[in-house]
């Protein structure tokens, strides 16, 4: 097959979907994959290209099972965007350590198993992208963070040692860090209570709007890494809206 494929984990409503959009809108045929089967079969029918694979990545032996049908029924992917994620925001004497196994799992193990399974695909036809979306939890530990925080930092970590192998063999990793509440649809919803974390914090001096990262503008800016040209890769690759403090 010469079509070229995308795939991407943690394809929910908001910078899961953009991507799609984003890889379809340039011939891309993209594989979707995510647990929420009603979600991806109306992405399915939207997006032309796009083709839903119901799957937990936290469930490794179903990834497995997964990526073995992508390649079957689409072929190998060139380009791999490991977006999902599992996050549990509780301190470590408040937090159940389980979810700690859980987020690994799901945030860093799959990477590997992502990695193992289409990587040498990649360097068989002489080039190929993993991106991760990430944020700067995998930087710095917060109390909340307890049991996700570490699970972030080993993801980013692990990138680093895939872009050091591939890279010589042309196939680009980054790890894409977003410092930023995203603006997904949950959030503007009337009547539903938002979490501390969805409001511009105290002295705030732009509109609410300016407080999100854009989905379509997030998926730009992974569109970009995975076709940088290989004299100027990035690796850590660091998104903010503009009014963002840091």
């Amino acid at each position: 097959m010469t079509e070229r494929i995308c795939l991407v984990t943690g394809v929910g409503g908001a910078t899961g979907a953009s991507i799609v959009r984003r890889f379809a809108r340039d011939g891309y045929r993209v594989a979707m994959m995510a647990r929420n089967r009603e979600r991806l079969e109306r992405l399915e029918r939207e997006i032309e290209g796009s083709k839903a694979y119901v799957c937990d990545v936290g469930d490794l032996d179903a990834l497995h099972a997964c990526i073995e049908a992508i390649q079957r029924e689409m072929g190998h992917p060139a380009v791999v965007v490991h977006n999902a994620v599992s996050e549990t925001f509780a301190t470590f004497m408040e937090g159940d350590p389980a979810a700690l196994e859980r987020n690994f799992r799901v945030n860093t193990t799959a990477l590997l198993h992502l990695a193992r399974a289409c990587a040498p695909a990649m360097v068989e036809a002489g080039g190929g992208a993993i991106v991760v979306t990430g944020n700067t939890a995998s930087l710095r530990g917060k109390p909340n963070y307890a049991l996700f925080a570490p699970t972030k930092a080993a993801q980013r970590v692990l990138a680093e040692a895939l872009a050091r192998d591939l890279g010589p063999k042309r196939v680009h990793v980054a790890y894409l860090m977003i410092d930023a509440v995203i603006d997904a649809a949950w959030l503007s919803e009337s009547g539903r209570t938002r979490p501390a974390w969805a409001e511009p914090p105290a002295g705030w001096q732009f509109s609410r709007d300016e407080y999100f990262a854009h989905p379509d503008a997030i998926a730009d800016e992974v569109f970009h890494l995975a076709h940088q040209h290989p004299s100027a890769w990035t690796f850590d690759y660091t998104i903010r809206p503009f009014a963002e403090r840091w």
